[in-house]
């Protein structure tokens, strides 16, 4: 029998843990100078066991992952308490043609709630690391 780390249990259970998950994400970027921006965003499409997909307009945020490709995403459970979760992120790659974003949009209306004609990407992110809420345990 095999023993997993508790980072390749966690990035294993991703796709779980969002799909029965409720509560509020937020992501957390900075520009090429430093200059912080925080936003609300949907849950994220989990991709495989080291990738995460948000569905972002262009604004602040998405202008920020452009010139400076590292993010943080803090998702606060709705149970009450201090559970949740806090991804670590690099921007890999971003998904720009309409007609792909519309169709995944249309496959997970969870991660763009608010419709609006905003242009919208799916951008990619690589986990880099897991922690737990609160606290300074890495879940990795």
């Amino acid at each position: 029998m095999q023993i997993l780390s508790i980072q390749e249990q966690m990035k294993m259970d991703l796709k779980e843990y969002f799909a029965d998950a409720k509560g509020t994400g937020i992501l957390a970027t900075a520009d090429g100078e430093g200059k912080v921006d925080v936003a609300i965003y949907a849950k994220p499409i989990v991709v495989d066991e080291n990738t995460i997909a948000l569905v972002m307009r262009e604004r602040l945020s998405h202008q920020n992952i452009r010139g400076n490709p590292k993010a943080a995403y803090m998702f606060i459970e709705k149970a009450g308490g201090n559970k949740g979760l806090r991804l670590y992120l690099t921007m890999e790659r971003e998904e720009t043609n309409v007609s792909v974003v519309e169709k995944i949009i249309e496959e997970h209306p969870e991660i763009c709630p608010y419709p609006d004609e905003a242009n919208k990407y799916l951008v990619h992110f690589r986990v880099e690391r897991i922690r737990e809420l609160v606290g300074s345990k890495t879940l990795e």
